[in-house]
């Protein structure tokens, strides 16, 4: 079973990958989280998820180990399979889907693409006493709370919310520390460019 591969980025798609391994070419099924971590550089590292079916053998790797946790949860959920692992992780990142589903937030995990009201509820019950276990680096109440608003305030004014969720993540990736209202006052400064 492979737990972890380091390599040469051959080629990066935002659901997958293609790593050279000491020439060997693992093709990768990875999130959108992921495939921005990873886009434009020449390398990396990945904790892979190996997923074994009679008909197939499938990689499904993560640039965070916490990314990986929340994905193995996910598929331990009966009628939850690996794409749709990766698909509820492309559509929410690993400590919002922790937030959401400790606070009972049905209303955000519906709001991922391919998640019904049935399975976001099946979620929070299943899974509401084991996310506790996922570390997120860098978690953090403040921030988690303020992002959370900026993103709400943002759908409110009409904009999509997985743009509005990219724009508020990189405004706080360069300033972590702004108040709310600064956060959004940058945020729609980049989105009316």
């Amino acid at each position: 079973m492979i737990g972890y591969l380091t390599g040469r980025l051959i080629s990066v798609k935002p659901t997958s990958l293609t790593l050279d391994v000491n020439g060997v070419g693992y093709v990768v099924s990875i999130s959108i989280n992921t495939f921005e971590k990873l886009n434009g550089k020449e390398s990396a590292s990945l904790f892979i998820h190996t997923h074994v079916r009679e008909d197939a053998i499938s990689l499904y790797g993560f640039a965070a180990e916490a990314e990986k946790e929340m994905f193995e949860l996910l598929i331990s959920i009966s009628g939850i399979g690996p794409k749709m692992g990766l698909s509820i992780l492309s559509g929410i990142s690993v400590d919002e889907l922790k937030h959401a589903i400790a606070s009972s937030d049905v209303s955000r995990i519906i709001a991922v693409p391919g998640v019904g009201r049935k399975t976001a509820e099946r979620l929070m019950l299943e899974l509401k006493s084991k996310v506790e276990s996922i570390s997120v680096e860098g978690e953090a109440a403040g921030p988690f709370d303020i992002k959370n608003e900026a993103v709400a305030a943002l759908i409110t004014l009409g904009y999509n919310s997985k743009v509005a969720e990219k724009v508020v993540r990189d405004v706080l990736s360069t300033s972590p520390k702004l108040s709310i209202e600064d956060l959004i006052r940058r945020a729609l400064s980049l989105l009316n460019v």
